[in-house]
């Protein structure tokens, strides 16, 4: 038996389900991040439990606060910042947090008021659309 060939097969079979699996999320596209998260509190879950909210305003500004969770303890637990679509993608740039680095994120809905993002460095995490501001 060749193994090579078999691993071959393993490895595509993992990518087509993985291709699967992104295409049964629809993406967000621009008007859909204007409907559905802007003007907004958006809940993203904490890797070590937890959420996290943010709020994406109708004014074009974003704030948030970590202090349910601890953050005062590592970071600076508030911080305000501007948003703005750019493409079909949701950007932002917080004044201290990330170093003040823009950052943008690709919105896909997984779910009625749940959604996964992908960072524009690869990052990934899932969400809650909470109530309107």
């Amino acid at each position: 038996m060749n193994y090579r060939l078999l691993t071959i097969c393993i490895a595509l079979l993992a990518l087509t389900a993985a291709d699967s699996a992104s295409a049964a999320q629809e993406r967000y596209s621009a008007d859909d991040i204007r409907q559905g998260i802007v003007g907004r509190r958006i809940y993203l879950a904490a890797p070590m439990g937890g959420e996290f909210p943010l709020n994406y305003r109708l004014d074009g500004k974003v704030d948030g606060t970590g202090e349910a969770l601890g953050l005062g303890r590592l970071a600076k637990p508030k911080d305000t910042g501007t948003w703005w679509v750019e493409g079909d993608q949701l950007c932002q740039k917080f004044q201290t947090w990330y170093k003040g680095q823009p950052m943008c994120f690709e919105l896909y809905k997984t779910g009625e008021n749940t959604l996964k993002w992908i960072r524009n460095n690869g990052q990934t995490g899932t969400a809650r659309i909470g109530n309107s501001l």
